[in-house]
């Protein structure tokens, strides 16, 4: 089988349990959109085991960055400031998000910059989840991403050798 109808094939029939699974029995403990973000990024970076490993360690940390400049706004209101507080803390915060890069496993730059905008993104458009910043379940966005995220990159990584699997043994039988 063609690569390419393979790795279509696997990441079809995954992306239907993903999705099955986030939008089912684990809704409240992952998000469906979350998981493909990951997956995404996994083949994005390359696509083998060290994609597994930039994908998880940088959507995390990336996660974990956004997460920060989210408790500085909320508990650090500086409301004279107006939007160039946040703007500033979100300056601050993304330094720190790519001055990793030089750390092999934080290197990828994108991987840490969807991380930071899917917590970003998720907490500033779901309405309280800025409350839920310091909760120990999974109503924190922490909480929420860091499992979708990696989730996410391992049904990419399992994909990709399904994907690897279907194209070894259909060229072994011919």
């Amino acid at each position: 089988m063609p690569q390419l109808v393979a790795l279509s094939l696997s990441i079809a029939v995954l992306g239907a349990i993903w999705a099955f699974l986030a939008l089912g029995p684990l809704t409240g403990f992952v998000l469906v959109w979350a998981g493909f973000i990951a997956w995404g990024c996994y083949f994005h970076t390359g696509g083998d085991n060290n994609a597994l490993v930039k994908t998880i360690a940088g959507t995390v940390y990336g996660a974990v960055v956004g997460w920060i400049a989210l408790l500085i706004i909320v508990h650090v209101p500086i409301a004279a400031a107006g939007a160039v507080w946040p703007a500033i803390v979100v300056g601050a915060t993304v330094f720190c998000l790519v001055i990793v890069a030089s750390i092999e496993p934080l290197s990828t730059v994108p991987a840490n910059v969807y991380g930071y905008a899917a917590i970003v993104g998720y907490s500033l458009h779901q309405p309280s989840a800025l409350q839920q910043l310091g909760v120990a379940n999974f109503t924190n966005p922490l909480i929420l991403l860091i499992v979708s995220l990696v989730v996410g990159a391992v049904f990419g990584y399992v994909s990709g050798q399904m994907a690897s699997a279907l194209t070894k043994s259909v060229a072994t039988k011919a």
